[in-house]
């Protein structure tokens, strides 16, 4: 018989003791102490009434316990960190480092031989993953599902695609107050994260993709029947994963990481998924260099016609056979051989799905997809020496390759105070900058990368303007925006000593991203530079200290595994 989890640690320097004491506080959930010699499954509950995207997660908790029972283990339920992305100040991407080390230390601390982790908001889900991966016991992931559509007059809703969408048409006077209003109150429609391909469901699918997901579970409504049965059948699975020994560093390779890029990229999926996903590997030792998403990229064809890069929403998606489709589409791309949270091969996970006729406007085939490429490019020169990124199928074709003037403010504060100031010189085919907005600058590299398009201009029916930035983008943000511009303007980056009326050149379709400044001029400008100042104390002051920078995936330096040999 297995050791029992809850003998695993000591608190009193008895061992004996510690157990005795343990078992007698125990009792009041009701079991016997033979129970304990079944697999103990810690259940990561993210609930939470400010973090709108989990408060129905309480039926998926009792679905998983259900599921864990069935299988022979028993589930105790615990809470971490919620990090939900509307409600939280700054950003969330500030608190992702603090949430997952949150999950790694309690799933270290606990007694448990196995864990399912709820996710569902933005930084929730690479956050369990991270944490999951350095603690390095037998994990699943499940999140809580994208919202239903919403409607407005006939016309279908995603949150929060349509709310950037229509927040610019009423700046731009296109709606009144009263439509503003009434569309507002359909937006969010129902339990659930954004229902477009947004960082939320697209971390889902790169979940999936690299197996610590099962099947089909990107997708599912957070409404629909099948996620609680989903849940079920994820609370089964831990127990067996438990019993066969499957640890997150098994599932998680280079390999299944590649698979993880390939669906990102098919999909259209958020340029967040690239800092998580590089945050991920390093917490295993993978070395994921950025320039692997644009090679990747460049032979992924883009196949799922998903907003907001495309037409349909997630419900459309659950409907055309979701991940589980793409990967059978990208079949001929990928790792087959990888394990996943099945037991089994990705390869056996995809054996016999099969893609409807009447959904190919949806899920389009290998050979005839939406675009030959897919939905991320990185971009590198003087501008960037580390890269940048953007998702050129959400941009404007018109500006993939453009010389413009640059309009440059320092700072999101005075970007608020200025953009719509009437004595501001800009015009549309100037380059709108960002400084200051990173890592360490913001502090916490805030979704402030889709700079508002100037007031003035948008009542010309300017739609689309280039804009640069050291910031992030939301996933469910559109327009022709380069991001993670890296190094930052905070550490010293050249993003930071653009000044207004440089001129900058972006071509995409030759990954360049150019600032024509000499390089005297900017030594000039450097030798005038100076740092930010660092927060004085607390959480903060070590996010500033120690967060890497967008291209090594915002991680703290000191949560890195040892790298290592490369297999690929």
């Amino acid at each position: 018989m297995k050791e029992p989890a809850n003998k695993k640690l000591t608190s009193y320097g008895d061992a004996g003791f510690s157990q005795f004491i343990r078992q007698a506080f125990n009792r009041h959930l009701g079991f016997d102490e033979e129970d304990f010699q079944k697999p103990v499954i810690g259940i990561c509950n993210t609930k939470s009434e400010i973090n709108r995207c989990h408060t129905h997660i309480g039926p998926l908790v009792e679905a998983i316990k259900k599921g864990v029972l069935m299988a022979g283990g028993i589930p105790l339920e615990f809470p971490t960190i919620s990090l939900g992305e509307i409600n939280t100040s700054p950003t969330t991407m500030l608190f992702r480092n603090l949430a997952a080390m949150d999950t790694e230390e309690m799933i270290r601390a606990q007694p448990m031989d196995g864990v399912v982790l709820i996710g569902g908001c933005d930084k929730v889900t690479p956050s369990q993953l991270m944490g999951a991966a350095s603690a390095d016991i037998p994990s699943i992931i499940i999140t809580g599902g994208p919202m239903n559509n919403g409607e407005y007059e006939g016309r279908t809703l995603g949150a929060c695609s349509d709310c950037r969408f229509f927040w610019q048409e009423y700046r731009g006077d296109n709606i009144t107050e009263q439509e503003k209003d009434a569309i507002n109150e359909a937006l969010a429609p129902t339990a659930g994260h954004c229902m477009v391909m947004g960082s939320a469901s697209t971390m889902a699918v790169c979940a999936e993709a690299m197996g610590m997901m099962l099947p089909g579970g990107a997708a599912i409504p957070a409404t629909h029947n099948a996620r609680l049965k989903h849940a079920i059948e994820t609370g089964k699975k831990i127990v067996e994963l438990v019993n066969k020994g499957i640890t997150p560093s098994q599932i998680i390779t280079e390999k299944s990481l590649d698979n993880a890029i390939r669906a990102l990229m098919a999909v259209g999926g958020s340029t967040n998924a690239v800092i998580h996903l590089i945050a991920i590997a390093g917490r295993l030792g993978i070395k994921l260099p950025l320039d692997r998403f644009d090679e990747l990229s460049k032979t992924t064809p883009f196949i799922a016609n998903l907003r907001p890069a495309g037409k349909y929403q997630m419900e459309d998606f659950f409907n055309a056979g979701g991940t589980p489709a793409v990967l059978k589409e990208l079949e001929s791309l990928l790792h087959l051989d990888e394990l996943t949270v099945t037991g089994t091969t990705l390869k056996e996970n995809i054996r016999d799905v099969t893609i409807s006729d009447v959904y190919r406007d949806i899920v389009y085939p290998f050979e005839q997809p939406l675009h030959k490429e897919g939905g991320i490019a990185v971009l590198k020169g003087n501008l960037a020496p580390n890269g940048a990124v953007i998702k050129p199928k959400a941009a404007s074709k018109d500006l993939l390759n453009h010389r413009g003037r640059a309009v440059v403010f320092s700072s999101t504060k005075e970007l608020e105070k200025m953009i719509d100031d009437p004595t501001l010189d800009i015009q549309a085919d100037d380059i709108l900058i960002l400084q200051n907005a990173g890592p360490v600058g913001a502090p916490g590299m805030p979704e402030a990368g889709m700079l508002p398009i100037p007031q003035y201009l948008l009542k010309k029916g300017v739609r689309d303007m280039i804009r640069i930035s050291d910031a992030r983008m939301s996933g469910t943000a559109f327009g022709t925006v380069i991001l993670h511009v890296a190094p930052e303007a905070a550490v010293g980056g050249p993003i930071g000593l653009i000044q207004t009326g440089d001129i900058i050149v972006v071509d995409v379709d030759n990954r360049k991203l150019e600032l024509l400044v000499s390089d005297e001029e900017l030594a000039n400008r450097k030798a005038s530079w100076t740092p930010p100042t660092i927060a004085a104390r607390g959480y903060v002051q070590m996010y500033q200290k120690h967060v890497m920078q967008a291209d090594k995936g915002c991680d703290f330096d000191f949560l890195l595994a040892p790298q290592k040999e490369k297999v690929r």
